[in-house]
């Protein structure tokens, strides 16, 4: 505020009118009251001239402004507009009251009046705009006067929202503008990678741009419309940077894999080499299991797949001597996917089809097992064991081998030992 508003001014008292009181102020009193209001006009001008040279309302003074920042500016400019005005006002009284106070050492009883009217009296003349419509006739305002007091009352107040809508777009500017800069200036970095990288338009950074563009407008000359609940709502600055900086990150993969092409290749083209030997394996392990197995059910292994993958390969090839970095390594990152999915086949073909040899080889190394634990129990001329063990043999070395059936006769071989060796320890 620029002071507060005082009701008696060198212990004259005011009306509810603001009219002053019927006895007049003594020479001391007058002197008192120059004194003091001339030291308030001398506070309320640097608080005016402190306002006019506020840099947030620099701004907005220099800003195309719109929208709701336009509207409360236009506000704050009329009721600034006023209270110089009323400044001005109040001045002119304080001056009249100095020069009559000047004319003479010694005050007569009718300049004693005369003063007190203008120091403790209904003095000031209101601005047109400022005189309510109550107080109007058809012909125009009617001049209403107002105490020093009461002008200094309405200056306080249109001071105070005035400072207070200079101070909000202050805030708001405080807290968007920065962030919004460093967004544009990371958009401006992002788009010249992404044109080092592919030499073309990058449509996802493009659309961010037109974004931030629109969010800058609208931060320049708006910026009160961001604000809620006393402050600056960054949300949607918030989402741009966030995209822009997966953008980044991802572009500054890709300006990686360029630095890194070759190694990546090499190690790309390994892997395919891998997936055409484990498609091999797979392909005479599946051969092989068909030949030795009964009944297998097994599917046909994949075939072909290193080969499209080098054709995929090549095709990424003639993007990269086209320079379309981006396009390639989004195409590149599918052929690691592509290549990683196909070994896993390869590999689970294999591991299906050689997985029927390597358990009939399990089964075939546990019956010689059981075979060499009868000869230690002294049963190798057991004529149950024997036969037995012939039927598992015949089966497993049969080709093609019967796995259930095989796995079915091991079992019996094993029981028929596990009794053998029972009935041998209960006749001990």
């Amino acid at each position: 505020m620029l002071r507060g508003t005082e009701k008696t001014i060198a212990g004259q008292t005011l009306d509810q009118s603001g009219a002053g009181a019927a006895a007049p102020m003594s020479r001391e009193g007058v002197d008192h009251a120059l004194r003091t209001l001339r030291d308030e006009r001398d506070r309320i001008a640097a608080s005016l001239i402190e306002l006019e040279q506020h840099d947030g309302g620099r701004l907005l003074k220099g800003a195309r402004l719109t929208g709701e920042t336009w509207r409360r500016w236009e506000e704050a400019q009329a009721r600034l507009a006023t209270l110089w005005r009323l400044f001005d006002a109040y001045q002119r009284v304080l001056e009249t009251a100095r020069e009559l106070r000047e004319r003479s050492s010694r005050l007569d009883a009718a300049t004693l009046t005369e003063l007190s009217g203008l120091l403790s009296g209904t003095s000031v003349e209101l601005p047109d705009g400022e005189i309510p419509l109550e107080h109007r006739t058809l012909l125009g305002p009617q001049e209403r006067r107002i105490t020093l007091d009461e002008a200094v009352a309405m200056m306080s107040d249109a001071y105070e929202f005035v400072a207070g809508e200079i101070a909000a777009a202050d805030a708001a500017w405080s807290a968007l503008l920065q962030p919004l800069e460093d967004a544009e200036e990371s958009w401006r970095r992002t788009a010249r990678l992404a044109h080092s990288l592919d030499g073309t338009r990058h449509p996802e950074l493009d659309r961010v741009g037109r974004e931030l563009t629109a969010l800058g407008r609208l931060i320049r000359t708006d910026p009160l419309s961001l604000v809620k609940d006393g402050r600056a709502d960054t949300a949607r600055l918030d989402r741009v940077c966030a995209i822009l900086t997966t953008l980044g990150d991802e572009l500054a993969g890709v300006a990686r894999m360029r630095e890194d092409y070759a190694e990546l290749v090499a190690r790309v083209t390994t892997s395919i080499e891998e997936i055409e030997e484990t498609e091999r394996r797979a392909h005479d392990a599946y051969a092989t299991a068909l030949a030795k197995i009964h009944a297998p059910r097994l599917p046909v292994p994949s075939q072909g797949l290193g080969t499209a993958l080098r054709d995929r390969l090549a095709a990424l090839e003639r993007l990269r001597e086209a320079g379309r970095w981006v396009e390639m390594a989004g195409r590149f990152a599918e052929l690691e996917r592509a290549v990683e999915d196909a070994l896993e086949r390869a590999r689970s073909d294999l591991r299906l089809s050689a997985g029927l040899l390597d358990r009939r080889g399990e089964l075939r190394g546990r019956l010689e097992a059981y075979r060499a634990k009868a000869a230690r129990l002294g049963l190798a001329e057991d004529e149950q064991l024997t036969v037995l063990y012939g039927e598992a043999r015949e089966v497993l070395w049969t080709a093609p081998c019967d796995l259930r059936r095989a796995t079915a006769v091991l079992a019996e071989y094993q029981r028929a030992i596990r009794a053998c060796e029972s009935e041998t320890g209960t006749r001990r």
